[in-house]
């Protein structure tokens, strides 16, 4: 397990794709045109695809198909609110899953000591000494969800490159970005420049269904291995 810290860590920078809904089927699309990670979720209405996600057990068909087919590691977002996180958090721990998601305002106090990693995001609202404890707090890895959702789906500017610069700064923990705004593939290495330890791709640049997922995959799969290949030289 803590397979994606693991990634991180080794510089691996993975392409981690978060699902626009659980179906099985486009997360099968997801790792077979590059993804290294896969994020889905449950009890939260997701902002940027307007998806309605219910509890564990109203979508363990699905999850259960789709833990079966995983080709890396799995990561769940397992609720919008410390009550509904609790409430599955069980379910969640023994499914097999490799991280759990959460925005840190949604993280019930005393997270489990397990073999689950947790990557705690924070939002627009926090303060940089907030940002800074994440790891004292128990946090793995640090999801950089930090934009206002007025400001989802537009380019990303010089503005969101210092912000990302700034957060890499302040916490030690390695630092996922999520595509809150519209990153395009070739912005990946100057988000690997700023401080970014792997990227997150939804629904903002992959679209809701199977074609414009396995388009965006490619791209973002062949831009990350460009990348890492000029690393290398």
């Amino acid at each position: 397990m803590k397979q994606l810290l693991n990634m991180m860590n080794n510089g691996c920078f993975p392409l981690i794709v978060s699902l626009p809904c659980n179906k099985p089927e486009l997360a099968r699309c997801a790792w077979e045109n590059g993804a290294d990670v896969v994020k889905v979720h449950i009890n939260v209405k997701h902002h940027a695809s307007s998806t309605l996600y219910g509890s564990y057990k109203e979508e363990q068909a699905n999850m259960e198909q789709i833990l079966i087919d995983a080709k890396g590691p799995l990561g769940i977002v397992p609720g919008a609110g410390v009550s509904d996180v609790e409430g599955d958090l069980d379910l969640v721990l023994s499914a097999g899953f490799d991280f759990i998601s959460l925005y840190g305002h949604h993280a019930p106090v005393h997270m489990p000591d397990s073999m689950v990693n947790k990557m705690i995001a924070p939002d627009y609202t926090w303060q940089d000494w907030e940002i800074a404890l994440l790891e004292e707090a128990g946090a793995d890895i640090l999801e950089a969800s930090v934009m206002h959702p007025d400001s989802y789906g537009q380019p990303l500017s010089m503005r969101e490159m210092i912000t990302y610069r700034h957060l890499s700064e302040i916490c030690a923990l390695p630092m996922v970005i999520p595509t809150q705004r519209f990153i395009r593939p070739d912005q990946v290495s100057a988000l690997r420049q700023n401080g970014a330890g792997a990227i997150m791709i939804g629904a903002v640049v992959t679209g809701k269904e199977e074609a414009s997922v396995a388009a965006a995959v490619k791209a973002f799969r062949n831009a990350i291995d460009k990348m890492r290949a000029g690393e290398k030289q």
